[in-house]
């Protein structure tokens, strides 16, 4: 198993490259199932997420051609051999379930596997059910699949209101409505990039769709979808992980590719925090004003609000700052993991429920820590970089599914970090 190695050494100069959406990425290849035609997406990620969708896909009877290292995936989904995403695979990401609505609409059946636990909680799959069940779809759950069929003639239009903003049930529920028949509206629909990305992609292919970026969705069936070529939209939390690297350590860093769009709630708080962020021809700049970064509260909120994939992240800066900082997790139980790694730094961190109290320190220290989950790595790993001595993150095969060269990223931009096999005991 791997570590990596980090020693502090000050200031932060370059330029990093921000890769394309994960989660966008994971939508967008499902989209392939809807059409006999081929679907070409460009900007794609390079993350083990994306390779076990690829063998998802693959074992519908898809073809994914993975082009120009990686970063153009080639789709056709012209003759579907299964209708059944297996638990050895959809064990592995939970966005497997994203195959449902897709295969339900084009070929009116469907045994998908429930994808299972998850590290930072529950993350149930119900609203993707009653989504589908709204247009029609008869479900069975039985020895841990999902058993769904569409009624003759095809899914139905119709009106769910979610409960909660779910951006995954959204997904699944706009992929399946482009090809039922009538209109469907999604009330209270999730309004992330990412399902502002799917939907220009599926309007590419031919859908009717309006409303995306806002809490309700209209689709006007068709009876078919063609092929497309579609650029992944930005990574806004690699953007916003990458954006704290020179909040930390200081200097000033350029982000290729990003938008401040793509996390205005973000970038306000880095603002208060005392944080420059500006816009330039390529992306941002980023720099640390004078003196020591400022506490700040924050809770996390669906998008537009700050995102739960940048509150461990935000927390590492949290604890080098002046002043008391609350973090309120909204999203996700049990997501509040790192707070004890961090800890073992010299951070002081009081979690009770979903909040976590942070008091800001003038130095943290280097020590050896283990991931938790994804984003808990990355944020071991800024700590790190702004630490005195060396740290050595362990358990860091998280950040292959979501951070691609993480290493050479920051490297990149005077980072001392190596990634080495963990020696055995």
């Amino acid at each position: 198993m791997d570590q990596i190695i980090v020693t502090g050494n000050g200031p932060l100069s370059g330029e990093i490259p921000i890769a394309g959406a994960k989660n966008a990425c994971l939508t967008l290849m499902p989209a392939t199932l809807l059409t006999d035609q081929p679907l070409t997406l460009t900007n794609a990620p390079r993350l083990s997420d994306i390779r076990t969708m690829t063998a998802l896909l693959g074992s519908l009877g898809a073809e994914v051609a993975s082009l120009q290292e990686g970063q153009v995936l080639a789709l056709s989904s012209h003759a579907l051999t299964s209708h059944r995403a297996d638990y050895d695979i959809v064990r592995k990401m939970r966005a497997s379930i994203l195959v449902l609505g897709p295969l339900l609409a084009r070929d009116g059946v469907a045994e998908v596997s429930l994808p299972g636990g998850c590290a930072i909680g529950a993350r149930p799959v119900d609203l993707h059910l009653r989504a589908l069940e709204a247009m029609g779809a008869s479900l069975d759950l039985r020895e841990g699949y999902v058993h769904a069929k569409a009624p003759s003639g095809g899914l139905r239009g119709a009106v769910f209101d979610f409960p909660v903003v779910s951006v995954g049930a959204t997904e699944n529920a706009l992929m399946a409505a482009t090809l039922a028949r009538g209109t469907t509206v999604l009330k209270n629909a999730a309004r992330e990039p990412e399902i502002v990305d799917l939907a220009r992609c599926l309007r590419a292919m031919g859908a009717r769709i309006e409303g995306e970026g806002t809490g309700t969705i209209t689709i006007e069936g068709v009876q078919a979808l063609h092929g497309a070529t579609h650029p992944v939209v930005t990574d806004r939390i690699e953007l916003g992980t990458y954006m704290l690297a020179p909040a930390m350590c200081g200097g000033e860093v350029e982000l290729l590719g990003g938008r401040i769009e793509l996390l205005a709630a973000f970038c306000e708080k880095l603002d208060e925090a005392g944080i420059s962020v500006s816009e330039t021809p390529r992306g941002l700049k980023v720099a640390r004003r004078n003196g020591r970064v400022r506490a700040v509260d924050v809770t996390t909120m669906p998008f537009p609000g700050f995102p739960t994939d940048l509150q461990a992240q935000f927390m590492a800066l949290m604890c080098l700052a002046e002043g008391t900082s609350v973090l309120e997790e909204t999203i996700f139980e049990n997501r509040f993991m790192h707070a004890p790694e961090l800890t073992r730094m010299g951070a002081r961190i009081e979690v009770q429920g979903g909040h976590a109290t942070v008091t800001g320190v003038e130095k943290l220290r280097g020590a050896p820590v283990m991931a938790t989950d994804l984003r808990a790595s990355v944020s071991l790993i800024l700590a790190g970089m702004a630490a005195e001595g060396t740290t050595t993150v362990s358990r860091v095969y998280h950040l292959d599914r979501g951070y691609e060269h993480v290493v050479r990223k920051l490297r990149g931009v005077g980072a001392h970090i190596e990634r080495v096999k963990e020696e055995a005991s």
